[in-house]
């Protein structure tokens, strides 16, 4: 029992070696107070340890290989210091968390190589910005374009700057974690800069986005997994192309993006999932009709039943599609004198074209972006284009109080998500607008006043 012990024991000792690793520390100046030291999978975080700081500030957190990556420890009052989840021990100092210009990685190669990176790439950023505006200036203000040295000084220091940051990151081992993680942090963070000062660099950090696959599990990890498709689709969006140009640009990164993901169902719905959100939420409905489509029609995959039915709906409602009729309900308001004789339902109208806004009192875009329409209702009548405003509010006093000024048809069922003609839409955000022609066949989904403005005024 005793040698049984033992060999237990030896065991227990060589698997902490072998699979674990620590975190150690002193903090001078959080004695008594918890830390906690969280990961990341994907776009959500896990909490690995948790800790209580001793007396003399002296902490030991403890993490494995399946949380290798990058964490982050945190304190009670949410302040944080990330950190490489490599195979190595990790030990820091330095004041307190919320305090992070004291804090000193002492013990850890990979997390080393981090801080340094991490304390003198925004001071070179700022001093290329820096040069990058002064080389403007010296070429384009005759007050000092004369000043042939000086801008050939400016030009010198620029490819100085960045040879000593790529160099930096070439001589970095390869086989470390961070060798991988600093250059793809450094793709999502620069993309701000490119946008306003460097835009010569878009199509090719675009055409980097490109490369990322979201099934690595270093990206998975890397706590990067939402900011590269948020930056992505903001440089994208942001880079000064015609709206059609930018929507064409984002289907060849969404076709990108799925080459990789189609080999894995877990991602691919949760990347899906996100990006669909997020395009919803900046209004780019051709791009998520595009998305959804892709997706839905992608054989080998099997999609998450929640998030079929909100890709179904573009496949239900795209364009061509003829959109479901409805009857108006009894709390419908009717604007005076529009109508000789008042519409049952949808169809009855008989305009050239139909705008269906579903929106509400408490959504705040669509106490923005209704309003509008209603300005312009009149000068859009003239051009044969009708409006009618499904609205999901469920008290009638709000709806009454919301559609009262409206020139154009308003109804309500005040079943909010759950009503027949929300679901018959397949709406699940708001505003959702589509515009109908004479037949009811859907010509487009508009994201927003600003394009239908832009598509009646070319009528």
């Amino acid at each position: 029992m005793k040698q049984f012990l033992i060999l237990f024991l030896c065991l227990t000792f060589y698997c902490s070696l072998t699979n674990g690793q620590t975190i150690t520390g002193n903090l001078s100046q959080m004695a008594g107070q918890q830390v906690t030291l969280e990961g990341f999978n994907g776009l959500k975080t896990y909490s690995i340890s948790t800790c209580t700081i001793d007396k003399q500030g002296d902490f030991k957190l403890a993490y494995d290989k399946a949380d290798y990556g990058v964490g982050f420890l945190q304190s009670n009052d949410k302040k944080t210091f990330f950190v490489i989840l490599s195979d190595e021990h990790i030990e820091i100092k330095g004041d307190a968390l919320g305090n992070t210009k004291t804090i000193e990685v002492v013990g850890g190669r990979e997390n080393k190589i981090f801080q340094e990176y991490a304390l003198a790439h925004p001071k070179r950023e700022q001093a290329l910005s820096a040069w990058l505006y002064l080389e403007k200036l010296y070429a384009t203000d005759g007050l000092f374009s004369n000043q042939k040295s000086t801008a050939k000084q400016i030009q010198k220091e620029k490819i100085r700057i960045k040879k000593e940051d790529l160099d930096f990151l070439k001589f970095i081992p390869n086989e470390t974690y961070v060798s991988w993680f600093l250059p793809t942090r450094k793709l999502i963070s620069e993309v701000s800069v490119v946008a306003q000062y460097r835009p010569a660099e878009i199509s090719s950090t675009i055409a980097s986005f490109r490369k990322l696959d979201y099934t690595d599990k270093r990206l998975y990890k890397s706590g990067l997994f939402r900011d590269a498709i948020e930056s992505h689709f903001w440089l994208i969006e942001n880079s000064g192309l015609e709206l059609d140009s930018i929507y064409s640009e984002m289907q060849v990164s969404i076709d990108a993006m799925l080459n990789y993901l189609v080999k894995d169902e877990k991602k691919l719905n949760e990347v899906t999932d996100y990006l669909f959100e997020m395009l919803e939420r900046r209004s780019l409905f051709q791009v998520s009709e595009y998305l959804a489509l892709k997706v839905l029609n992608e054989e080998g995959c099997t999609i998450d039943s929640d998030l079929a039915r909100q890709l179904e709906s573009y496949r239900a409602m795209k364009k061509g599609n003829v959109a479901p009729d409805f009857i108006f309900t009894s709390e419908t308001v009717f604007s005076n004198n529009t109508f000789a004789d008042l519409p049952q339902k949808l169809s009855d109208l008989k305009s050239r074209f139909t705008v269906v806004i579903f929106g509400a009192s408490w959504c705040p875009k669509c106490t923005e972006e209704v309003p509008e329409i209603a300005k312009a209702y009149s000068k859009w009548r003239q051009k044969g284009v009708e409006v009618v405003f499904v609205s999901l509010d469920e008290d009638k006093a709000q709806f009454s109080q919301f559609v009262k000024d409206f020139p154009f048809i308003s109804t309500c069922d005040f079943k909010k998500w759950d009503g027949p003609i929300v679901g018959s839409y397949y709406v699940f955000a708001t505003p959702t607008i589509f515009l109908l022609d004479s037949n009811r066949k859907i010509i487009m989904r508009p994201n927003g006043v600003q394009q239908l403005n832009a598509w009646v005024e070319g009528i």
